[in-house]
């Protein structure tokens, strides 16, 4: 029983044992259309779960159709990446994913989008900045490996040049699609006034507290899910590479969309948010340290843009 679920197999990550668990009882109450779900998500994690007389047992799991297993390209600082914006689009969509741990997350990501957007021609693009092999992805992912260490928003960025989409969605390894998410984000985006949309707002008063809001309108969209089109990246937009910890660098960017007179919007989508594994498991006196950092350096670069804000546009001020 090594690889069973109560086994304490170091290998076996805690999120899908916890999946396993969910499966066994789903199983239990006869929730067939449940456990075969939960089933998909451990394979999209790399594991195979196989039920036995003692229990379920896990698994690596084996290559499946439409993986490819192979070694890692070579590793590039970002100013290497080949840009592909001097091309045309090719695709409805880039789906953006950095790893810097937990590549189960972002596979669990990137199964879910593909299951529920089959008509929609999308290419996934996954920048990696972990170091050593990157392990087996699905077949036509634009694999970007860079140089252990590179800051977060730089490797936003070079992943962001690989975009051959219409429309660029930039989605965090928690984020779990549970329906068709692209719909109602292109037909938000279709409206020329809105420049960014995603499912989970905030908006300040003061550009020092933040709170989550609703919208409509927003003052930044977080980055657990940002949709914008790709002649914003045309047109120059990025990530402060300054930001090397991903904490604020969304509010910073949204903040960019809207001095370009553009609004910033909230857009309901189906997606679920599972833990976000750098939050978690960055010591807490790091998390504010870097937390603080990244915050002042917004402040250095719009405090005194007031008339950016959401309620300041309300207010007729």
């Amino acid at each position: 029983m090594s690889g069973g679920v109560g086994g304490g197999v170091p290998e076996v990550p805690e999120e899908v044992r916890r999946l396993a668990c969910e499966r066994e009882a789903a199983r239990g109450a006869r929730d067939f259309a449940a456990a075969d779900a939960l089933r998909e998500r451990i394979r999209a994690a790399g594991f195979e779960v196989t039920d036995t007389g003692e229990g379920p047992v896990l698994s690596a799991a084996p290559p499946v159709a439409g993986t490819v297993e192979e070694r890692t390209p070579p590793r590039r600082r970002p100013a290497e990446v080949p840009s592909l914006l001097d091309r045309p689009a090719e695709d409805d969509v880039s789906v953006h994913w950095i790893v810097e741990g937990w590549q189960e997350d972002v596979l669990r990501g990137i199964a879910s989008f593909d299951r529920h957007h089959p008509d929609v021609s999308a290419r996934h693009v996954v920048v990696d900045i972990r170091g050593g092999e990157s392990g087996a992805w699905p077949e036509g992912v634009d694999l970007v490996a860079l140089e252990p260490g590179t800051g977060w928003a730089a490797a936003r960025n070079a992943g962001l040049t690989r975009t051959l989409g219409r429309l660029v969605l930039v989605v965090d390894g928690s984020v779990e699609f549970v329906g068709d998410a692209v719909s109602p984000l292109a037909a938000a985006l279709a409206e020329p006034r809105i420049g960014l949309s995603g499912p989970f707002g905030i908006a300040t008063e003061d550009l020092r507290s933040f709170h989550e809001s609703d919208g409509p309108e927003v003052d930044a969209v977080e980055g657990y899910l940002m949709a914008f089109g790709r002649e914003l990246l045309l047109g120059g937009l990025r990530f402060d590479e300054g930001f090397r910890f991903y904490r604020t660098a969304d509010i910073e960017l949204s903040f960019q969309v809207k001095a370009r007179g553009l609004r910033v919007t909230v857009t309901p989508a189906p997606v679920l948010r599972h833990q976000h594994r750098m939050w978690a498991t960055t010591p807490k006196a790091e998390r504010d340290r870097l937390s603080k950092r990244n915050f002042y350096r917004f402040l250095d670069r719009w405090r005194g843009r007031e008339d950016l804000l959401v309620s300041r546009r309300r207010a007729g001020a």
